[in-house]
């Protein structure tokens, strides 16, 4: 069995996206999950995040989920949706560092930006941090099962 555990700020936005995406493949030995850094738990995605997900015909059921040590511990692999939430989790807990990498520096690793922060952002912002999560799910994907 595989964990691998999405990180972003605040729960809402990327990181359930992130999750929701990668459990739709059914992959065998794979169980995902998602925190994030500054999270409160038991709250809501981001209306919009439901938006593109139902609008994409994606299934999800979410609560936002505050980041911590059991999760951390949890986690084979943690994928970071920015450099400052990477740093933020080696800091904190400094025996993950040889698990924690940033989505795109992970599945491309010659692309080390940051994943767009819809946050606050219209339906179409969304749309795009989607289409930009999606396309690295696909990427994730297929390393994860060899191709």
């Amino acid at each position: 069995m595989r964990n691998i555990l999405f990180v972003c700020t605040g729960n809402t936005c990327r990181s359930p996206i992130a999750e929701a995406l990668l459990r739709a493949r059914c992959l065998d030995n794979v169980e995902v999950r998602s925190a994030g850094i500054y999270a409160m738990n038991g709250g809501n995605i981001s209306l919009n995040g439901q938006l593109v997900l139902n609008n994409a015909l994606i299934p999800f059921a979410h609560e936002t989920t505050a980041l911590d040590e059991r999760l951390v511990d949890w986690a084979d692999l943690i994928l970071t949706m920015t450099f400052s939430h990477k740093q933020t989790i080696v800091q904190a807990f400094p025996h993950t560092k040889t698990k924690v990498y940033m989505y795109k520096e992970f599945v491309t690793p010659q692309n080390v930006q940051d994943v767009s922060d819809p946050y606050g952002g219209d339906l179409c912002t969304y749309e795009n941090t989607f289409q930009e999560i999606l396309a690295l799910t696909d990427e994730l994907v297929k390393r994860l099962r060899g191709d």
